[in-house]
């Protein structure tokens, strides 16, 4: 019996996006008080793509070869989007400036007032708090330590397409 099957491959995706979840949630937001920055907020928003497809995936578990590419399609989609945003937030710190990125109102109030396409171009420009290093583990800002995490999803994600092009169960 093969352990890491199609399903068992996208459980663990699951697992680890809800993981990362109650830790952005319940830890940084809740216990340390940190408010999510607008790129925090969209790199959660790739994070749970990539866990809806991937629980769709776990729950209808199908055997055709297309249904499996399209799940792992989307699942990558949100993989990608968290992915590009934790980059661009990481360089957001470490970019060598005599100012941080200007600052801007919350992405409450751009969503309010702009229409979808001005919101991705103002959020993915920086918002204030973006450039704020507010935590640190073991060196890494947040979103350094996303994207460490999104690279590893990736990986996860290499495997699972390996397995859907050999049609493995």
């Amino acid at each position: 019996m093969n352990t890491f099957n199609y399903r068992t491959i996208n459980l663990l995706l699951v697992i680890i996006m809800v993981a990362a979840s109650i830790f952005a949630i319940g830890f940084l937001q809740k216990y340390l008080m940190l408010e999510p920055c607008s790129l925090c907020i969209f790199q959660r928003i790739g994070l749970w793509t990539m866990g809806a497809f991937a629980l769709l995936a776990v729950l209808f578990n199908p055997k055709n070869f297309t249904a499996r590419l399209l799940l792992w399609l989307g699942s990558l989609a949100g993989t990608l989007w968290g992915g590009g945003v934790a980059a661009r937030h990481t360089w957001l710190h470490y970019v060598p400036s005599a100012e941080p990125p200007a600052c801007g109102p919350g992405l409450e109030y751009w969503v309010q007032t702009l229409p979808l396409s001005d919101v991705l171009t103002t959020v993915l420009t920086a918002n204030g708090d973006c450039s704020v290093i507010d935590w640190t583990f073991m060196g890494l800002s947040i979103p350094a330590q996303t994207l460490i995490l999104f690279v590893v999803i990736f990986v996860i994600q290499l495997i699972l397409l390996k397995k859907i092009i050999n049609k493995q169960p």
